[in-house]
């Protein structure tokens, strides 16, 4: 469960109680901190700590933050808009109850994602997580639809050894391979173990394709709730990777060569408990409105890779043939194809079929990223947007004239194209609001500005440890 009202100063009714007595609780488990974490435009996640007596406080008051850090790059400089940038002015950090873990893999730490309200009381413009909790309950309140979301997660184990920033796997053999589960058994037993202690359900934890790459898959949840665990996760992830002696990238491109680490999405639209992506007469069991929603991706899917794929280092992942997903196409089970539909398997598919959205990495905010791809669908679905035919096998290798008629197009190649499609879209910064487009827009021609004039391993190296 996700706490969708906003927070309010003085709290909302019976936070501090409950803010108490989950102080009291933490104390006994010998937790003595308490980590508030949110996004920040550029995908880093920004934290401030508190000690757990304080909770109640917190839960009241919020905790002080500069609003500047909504135009912070990755490198931890700063760009400004008409309204963001300035050192300038005050917010507060509320933390949300519902979510607090204690972390088994921060012994002594707890964890909980934050809203972030003006110290007037207001919503602040500038706040991931509440533009895609006012998503989803505009999408409950005005067309009935709920959603459940799950974040992939992609990283590459390095050797803490290396010098000077370089990379070197922490571990050898091939993809999916059976030597990198056993060099990393420890490891991964302890992963498993942390993730199923914060209540995690993990569906799956392998060796990936690149060189010392690992995937976990979770559980869907509320799309809030599915943002919310995508950054507890990686917190995890780093945290036990560095009891072992290890580090990790979560970074788009780790190498300028090669697959990068993904942060693929899993989206499924839903009416009154039935799963709008199962047991219609649509193309692979899809309702018309399934269709629709996906169809509404794709149409803006140019436009979304500003939100999705934000770093320079995105554009060496968003490359043809590596499963990346670089065109406007969808197919069953279609690895190549920006969208992937998938069924389940039979007997289970009312439950699982969904839309998996390919173009997306871990640099994005996953509270962006959910938001404007719910904002794309839903435009799809109230347009009646026709779903264009499928593709199958590697979009790349289609004629010119049969792409064309499919209506399948490139991606941008780069950043700033990202850029220049996100500001013709209309409907994407109308969602976000003139504050958070505008800071989208800013932080990303920052981020390009930054890497003028590199070449890609260089590109590569100056995000390698940032995410």
């Amino acid at each position: 469960m996700t706490t969708l009202a906003d927070p309010v100063p003085g709290g909302r009714p019976g936070d501090v109680e409950r803010a108490g007595a989950l102080a009291g609780e933490l104390t006994g488990r010998g937790v003595h901190g308490v980590v508030l974490a949110y996004v920040d435009t550029a995908g880093i996640t920004r934290v401030k700590t508190v000690p757990v007596a304080r909770l109640p406080a917190a839960a009241a008051w919020g905790v002080g933050m500069s609003p500047v850090f909504d135009t912070f790059l990755a490198d931890d400089s700063v760009v400004t808009t008409d309204v963001l940038g300035s050192p300038d002015g005050d917010l507060r950090l509320y933390p949300d109850l519902d979510r607090l873990v204690a972390l088994a893999g921060q012994p002594g730490w707890a964890w909980t994602p934050v809203d972030r309200i003006t110290q007037d009381g207001e919503r602040h413009p500038g706040c991931g997580r509440t533009f895609l909790r006012r998503t989803v309950a505009d999408a409950a309140r005005r067309h009935g639809i709920t959603f459940k979301a799950a974040v992939e997660i992609e990283w590459v184990l390095g050797r803490e050894t290396v010098a000077d920033g370089g990379f070197e796997p922490a571990v050898p053999g091939p993809a999916y391979g059976a030597i990198r589960q056993v060099e990393v058994s420890d490891y991964g037993a302890d992963l498993l173990a942390a993730l199923a202690a914060q209540g995690v359900d993990v569906e799956q934890f392998h060796p990936e394709y690149a060189a010392g790459q690992f995937e976990v898959s979770v559980g869907a949840l509320d799309p809030v709730a599915a943002a919310d665990r995508s950054l507890l996760v990686r917190q995890t992830v780093r945290a036990v990777a560095r009891r072992h002696g290890l580090r990790v990238s979560f970074a788009p491109a780790v190498l300028a060569e090669g697959v990068g680490n993904g942060g693929h999405v899993h989206l499924s639209a839903w009416r009154e408990g039935t799963n709008l992506h199962s047991g219609g007469t649509g193309r692979h069991g899809m309702t018309v409105e399934a269709e629709s929603f996906a169809a509404g991706v794709l149409a803006h899917l140019p436009a979304l890779t500003a939100v999705t794929a934000p770093s320079p280092a995105s554009y060496l992942r968003l490359r043809p043939s590596q499963w990346a997903g670089v065109f406007t196409a969808w197919g069953l089970e279609a690895r190549e194809c920006a969208v992937r539909v998938v069924t389940g398997t039979l007997g289970a598919r009312e439950r699982t079929a969904n839309l998996e959205v390919k173009p997306v990495d871990l640099a994005a905010s996953p509270y962006l990223a959910l938001g404007c791809l719910i904002a794309a669908g839903l435009d799809g679905m109230t347009s009646r947007t026709p779903l264009p035919e499928e593709t199958t096998g590697d979009p790349a290798r289609l004629a010119a004239a049969d792409a064309a008629a499919r209506g399948v197009r490139r991606l941008p190649a780069s950043l700033p194209e990202a850029v220049d499609a996100f500001r013709r879209d209309a409907l994407l910064r109308d969602a976000l609001g003139p504050v958070l487009a505008d800071a989208v827009t800013a932080v990303r021609l920052g981020e390009a500005a930054a890497v003028e004039g590199l070449d890609d391993e260089q590109v590569a190296a100056a995000y390698r440890w940032r995410y």
